[in-house]
């Protein structure tokens, strides 16, 4: 396994200075995001494209630190209604895949999007319920019009340059958000698609990671290490579904924290156990959303923890059976 960061969290620095930061506190890789949501900061895949010798900079930047490029995320909604911002997020995810062409990087991670529910609507439509049935020929419009026909299109895309992984946050909110919906389009698509596991999506949801992780043995293509802590009094009363903005800790039903904050390291070694269990060898990503903390202290007390759960070493054969 590797110990990797997710990028967004520096705001403030340049893609060197982050570098110089994480291989001095003992990270090996970075994950770089090129669009979407979180930005493109680090990575313009424009530019890259236009100038096929940043690239090789870039490489060269990350081999300075002795680090890695863990892969390229691009968390957008290019399923979404509105075309003109359908488009945008498109265009931003083909020119991620270029640019991870570009670097030798294999795997992708992103959103699924979510769409309307008619080829009129202004907005995503979320389907969390069954009744009324509204709501089911809704779905079904959804996978059948839109979901699955955009991501054959875009598995394919990205299989002819060179990326064979599209890991899948499982993020409410779009419409793989859990196991049997990232299985669902899979099952579709084919193996280039699969899931990038993010335990604090999970456990809001009342999801256990590990039995996750063992569900979607064989398709876990990535890993984000965030935690979450859940007000057991506020979820009493309200429930899970919470849309209270983030800031406002105590009245909230569960808050984003740093790895360790929301639940301790037995439950994050049982996680990382899991993963090695299930096959899953690859990045463990920090991604670092903890309202209580700043930028350098949440950081650092979550890879902290995380190097020492982490297995880096093959167990190789059993010696004492």
């Amino acid at each position: 396994m590797k110990l990797a960061v997710v990028n967004s969290v520096f705001t403030n620095r340049s893609l060197e200075e982050s570098l110089n930061y994480l291989s001095n506190l003992g990270v090996d890789s970075l994950e770089v995001g090129a669009g979407g949501y979180p930005g493109d900061q680090h990575l313009k895949p424009a530019e890259l494209i236009a100038h096929p010798e940043k690239a090789d900079e870039m490489k060269k930047l990350f081999e300075k630190y002795h680090m890695d490029i863990a892969c390229i995320s691009c968390h957008g909604n290019p399923l979404h209604p509105q075309k003109e911002i359908a488009q945008s997020f498109h265009n931003q995810f083909k020119n991620a895949i270029l640019a991870a062409e570009m670097l030798d990087v294999h795997t992708i991670v992103g959103f699924s999007g979510c769409p309307g529910d008619c080829e009129n609507s202004k907005y995503p439509n979320w389907v969390t319920c069954a009744w009324p049935e509204d709501y089911l020929e809704i779905s079904k419009w959804q996978w059948e019009e839109k979901v699955i026909p955009y991501w054959k299109e875009m598995a394919d895309f990205a299989k002819a340059h060179g990326v064979n992984k599209i890991a899948f946050e499982m993020h409410p909110g779009f419409v793989v958000y859990n196991p049997e919906t990232c299985l669902r389009l899979r099952e579709a698509v084919g193996e280039v698609i699969g899931a990038n596991v993010d335990p604090s999506h999970l456990y809001w949801q009342g999801m256990e990671p590990t039995a996750v992780i063992k569900a979607l043995k064989g398709a876990i293509y990535h890993f984000h290490a965030k935690d979450t802590k859940i007000d057991r009094r506020n979820t009493e009363v309200n429930g899970v579904l919470d849309y209270k903005h983030y800031g406002n800790v105590l009245e909230r039903s569960w808050v984003f924290r740093t790895v360790g904050y929301g639940h301790g390291k037995e439950d994050w070694n049982d996680i990382i156990s899991t993963l090695k269990a299930v096959g899953y060898d690859g990045v463990i990503s920090i991604e670092h959303e903890d309202s209580l903390m700043s930028q350098n202290e949440g950081l650092e007390k979550a890879i902290a923890l995380l190097k020492e759960v982490l297995i880096y070493q093959n167990a190789g054969e059993m010696w004492w059976a």
